[in-house]
């Protein structure tokens, strides 16, 4: 087991060329998913912030929030150019990170099916 502690930079997006957000964090699995289902007041919910356009990971949170600052300073044409550098087609880094939930038509198929099988 690993005790070694990790730290993000990251950058999310309203859409490619939209929107950006600059964040800083410890768990970014746990806060791409925040930003994406909108469990975070703010600016990404306001502005719809939620395609991971970048990262990049740090040894230490002094180091992270050191890079956080000056990215945060940067124009923002440095900043796309640093998204394309690393993710030239805008894809959302963090799309496949997590199980797609059901729709409720799917819910309800599968109830269906679950318990004719019991019955039967």
């Amino acid at each position: 087991m690993s005790f070694e502690k990790h730290f993000f930079v990251y950058i999310l997006a309203s859409k490619p060329w939209g929107t950006l957000y600059i964040g800083m964090t410890g768990n970014l699995l746990e806060r791409a998913y925040q930003h994406r289902e909108g469990l975070i007041d703010g600016f990404t919910k306001k502005y719809n912030g939620k395609m991971l356009a970048y990262f990049e990971e740090h040894a230490t949170a002094f180091d992270a929030i050191n890079r956080e600052k000056r990215l945060k300073k940067w124009p923002r044409a440095w900043k796309i150019n640093l998204i394309r550098t690393e993710n030239p087609d805008w894809k959302d880094l963090a799309a496949d990170w997590y199980p797609k939930m059901p729709t409720p038509a799917e819910v309800q198929n599968w109830v269906a099916r679950t318990s004719r099988a019991m019955t039967s």
